[in-house]
């Protein structure tokens, strides 16, 4: 298993407001002793090749791989020119995952916005549909699409179309490609949907690729039935806090039991650092230990499920 760190608490500094630069961040995460670092979309500023490449030297100056790419895609706008727009910069983003991550490396693909005025059945649809349209860029590029089960982007006016794990799974049913597609599965943002995290992961641990690990917290004299809306959901409740991964209401043990029994041995990126770098450390030191405790600390990147998946669509 290898670690990432994705900088939550500095996305406003770095996508939003740009007062952070993303080569402050990686200088930054050297402390961390992680593996690799998860990049955003939104920290690439002008978007050329020149700036892609120089950020990828300083990955590697850092000694920093560069695993998974976070991207937001909005598959399920209303507007056709819209969603057409959304197609393009995810492909945009594929090719920056390829120049940065090589062969095998992910990047972030979602459903898109819980618009109101879309139907389920046509937001479904329109999601497999792009999904599905970006698969032979995935292959020619030899990385893979990785669906995170999500809450919603900061930039976004409304929640994930697929936030509800019955809508998530349809779309994962509606795209059997093993090899180029999986899911990117995030615990703490199960519990932002009602479901228990662990029990969400054995739902999907079979196309799971990459993982992102965090933690929340419930305010004292909260509880998370306190938190749900009318629709099982919990969102982010002011009362439900981030905070250092391994202390919080997720399993971690059942969880990385579930990882182990199904050989993934694969990358797990931190999304942490919103109460500042210390926790983010410590997130990162609770991974290590447990890194030599599931994993017998092994710095390997093997998936069983997806390595035989590429096996069998290996002509023979």
């Amino acid at each position: 298993m290898r670690i990432a760190a994705f900088p939550k608490g500095d996305l406003d500094r770095i996508v939003v407001r740009r007062t952070k630069t993303v080569y402050e961040w990686i200088e930054e995460a050297r402390a961390l002793g992680v593996d690799g670092l998860e990049l955003h979309t939104g920290f690439f500023w002008t978007g050329g090749d020149d700036e892609v490449d120089r950020i990828g030297e300083a990955l590697a100056g850092a000694g920093f791989e560069m695993p998974m790419m976070c991207a937001s895609p909005d598959f399920t706008h209303p507007d056709a020119d819209a969603r057409k727009r959304e197609i393009d910069a995810q492909a945009a983003a594929m090719r920056t995952t390829a120049r940065l991550g090589g062969p095998g490396a992910t990047c972030r693909v979602l459903s898109g916005q819980r618009h109101p005025e879309v139907a389920v059945e046509q937001g479904v649809e329109w999601a497999i549909e792009a999904i599905k349209g970006l698969l032979p860029l995935a292959a020619e590029l030899d990385i893979v699409l990785a669906i995170e089960n999500h809450y919603k982007a900061g930039t976004w006016t409304h929640p994930e179309f697929a936030q509800a794990p019955a809508v998530f799974h349809r779309i994962l049913a509606g795209i059997p490609d093993r090899v180029h597609f999986g899911v990117q599965y995030d615990p703490s943002n199960a519990i932002t949907a009602g479901a228990d995290s662990a029990e969400f992961l054995e739902s999907v641990i079979d196309r799971v690729v990459t993982m992102q690990a965090s933690d929340r917290f419930l305010e004292p004299g909260t509880t998370l039935d306190d938190l749900r809306q009318a629709d099982g959901t919990i969102g982010y409740a002011p009362a439900l806090k981030h905070g250092v991964i391994g202390r919080g209401l997720n399993d971690y043990d059942r969880i990385f039991t579930i990882l182990v029994e199904a050989g993934y041995d694969g990358w797990i990126s931190i999304e942490d650092g919103v109460n500042g770098f210390d926790e983010l450390r410590a997130s990162a030191d609770f991974l290590r230990a447990a890194r030599d405790r599931w994993f017998g600390g092994s710095t390997a990147v093997r998936v069983r499920t997806h390595e035989q998946a590429k096996q069998a669509a290996t002509p023979s």
